[in-house]
């Protein structure tokens, strides 16, 4: 598998990959804050082809579909193109969100939305765009534990996101929230909604972390019955999706977690195929490399100028 490294040692993540079947994958980090407005119009609008095509012709209205410079200034986006015409075929939209923990801001990363043409899906790619840019972002972020955001009423999600992060709640009907869980839980919903799609009229169950009545700020057209919502292969997922939510009101679940070194690991091991191991942790320890030694070279050489290859303003 080849890759492309766009920008070592920048402030943020570009790079492009092949993962296969003439596919290539593009992972952009806040492209609102960088990348030339004609490009960021056609990156959009390559999300809207996907969108579109994966809904049968409906749209949305919310979050990076929107176009919002707000929205992609937070955003890290992974694109899949199709052969020398790059068709999009899909794509994965996290959102970087800024919360006050501890007392100081900590940016937490909303897991969002995923989208894939349907002639593309059971191709085997899920790992890109399930897992890959997570995975990135933690290695650009030092490997500091970064915490993990999830809205979904998709048993098959829901139980992705309990078997791939640490510390999440709600996973199982026995398990108990914690004052971290619920600090982030109440800064999301006060303040980050927008993010994906959920109005202020929807309501939040802070003991379940339930949203009721979820479908209701452009996200409208994602609302599935229980029957059309994929199911996850272990059924303790699919169960406590249907005995907790009620799909005809549209409620979803907020599930929060942790990427670590465990999980990261973990996903290195179990979700990435052999043949792509190798060339996704040496371009892992790239990115290490390069938000670590980089920054470090440049603070021992004050007399050399580096322009933009200066370390960057927080």
């Amino acid at each position: 598998m080849k890759m492309r490294i766009r920008r070592l040692g920048r402030k943020y993540l570009d790079l492009e990959l092949s993962v296969g079947d003439n596919l290539r994958a593009r992972v952009v980090e806040r492209p609102g804050r960088w990348m030339p407005p004609d490009d960021l119009a056609r990156m959009v609008d390559d999300l809207r082809v996907v969108a579109a095509t994966t809904l049968g012709g409906d749209s949305l209205d919310y979050g990076v579909l929107t176009g919002d410079i707000d929205r992609l200034n937070d955003a890290i986006l992974t694109v899949l193109y199709e052969g020398e015409s790059r068709q999009p075929v899909g794509f994965n939209a996290l959102s970087l969100l800024t919360l006050d923990l501890r007392g100081r801001p900590e940016e937490v990363l909303h897991t969002g939305l995923v989208m894939v043409d349907p002639e593309f899906q059971g191709r085997g790619f899920s790992w890109v765009l399930s897992g890959l840019s997570v995975v990135l972002t933690f290695f650009h972020r030092q490997l500091r534990p970064l915490w993990i955001t999830s809205v979904t009423q998709v048993p098959a999600i829901f139980g992705v996101i309990v078997e791939s992060f640490d510390d999440v709640f709600p996973a199982r009907l026995k398990d108990r929230r914690t004052y971290r869980h619920l600090e982030i839980a109440r800064q999301v919903m006060g303040n980050h909604r927008h993010v994906f799609g959920v109005a202020q009229e929807a309501g939040f169950d802070p003991e379940r972390f339930i949203i009721t009545n979820a479908y209701t700020g452009g996200s409208d057209n994602l609302k599935k019955t229980y029957s059309q919502a994929p199911k996850h292969r272990h059924d303790e997922y699919n169960a406590m999706c249907r005995g907790q939510l009620d799909y005809e009101r549209g409620d979803d679940f907020l599930q929060i977690g942790q990427m670590n070194l465990r999980t990261g690991r973990r996903y290195l091991l179990r979700a990435v195929p052999r043949s792509s191991l190798w060339s996704i942790l040496s371009r892992g320890l790239f990115l290490l490399g390069g938000s670590v030694i980089v920054p470090a070279v440049q603070w021992f050489s004050p007399g050399t100028q580096l322009g933009e290859l200066r370390p960057w303003n927080h």
